[in-house]
């Protein structure tokens, strides 16, 4: 085998292991309060959009799942329910953190980065109508 086949083949691999982690985050986020699912899923996507074409068909085509991440892809919108989800959780976060042993530098870094995290997630569009015959490798919009 040439060594460019080689490269090629660790490529899909690499690619490949990212989009089954992320896949399994996002499974385990089902059950878990405090672990996103849609988040993992979006890089799990992408990922298999590198190096396993299948299972980026089969994620776009998911009726539970297909419809936020073509919404992400084509126009960058959120859900208001995943924005209630994830700003619900990041001030849990950040209450827990306060009361916990964490380090003071920690409790002062993480509640603004994560109220920044917050305003731009907010300032993404909510609802529009997603085309699943638009490109979705299309990223310009």
């Amino acid at each position: 085998m040439s060594t460019v086949k080689a490269w090629h083949w660790l490529k899909v691999l690499l690619w490949r292991l990212l989009a089954i982690k992320a896949l399994l985050l996002g499974l385990l986020g089902i059950p878990l309060p405090g672990l996103p699912t849609v988040p993992f899923l979006l890089l799990s996507a992408w990922a298999a959009g590198k190096g396993w074409p299948a299972l980026e068909l089969w994620l776009l085509q998911h009726p539970r799942y297909g419809p936020p991440i073509l919404a992400w892809r084509q126009h960058g919108a959120v859900s208001r329910r995943a924005k209630w989800l994830a700003s619900l959780m990041m001030s849990g976060s950040v209450l827990l953190m306060w009361f916990s042993a964490a380090p003071v530098l920690l409790k002062i870094i993480l509640p603004p980065f994560l109220a920044a995290v917050a305003t731009w997630l907010w300032l993404r569009p909510e609802s529009v109508s997603v085309n699943p015959m638009e490109n979705p490798h299309d990223q310009s919009t």
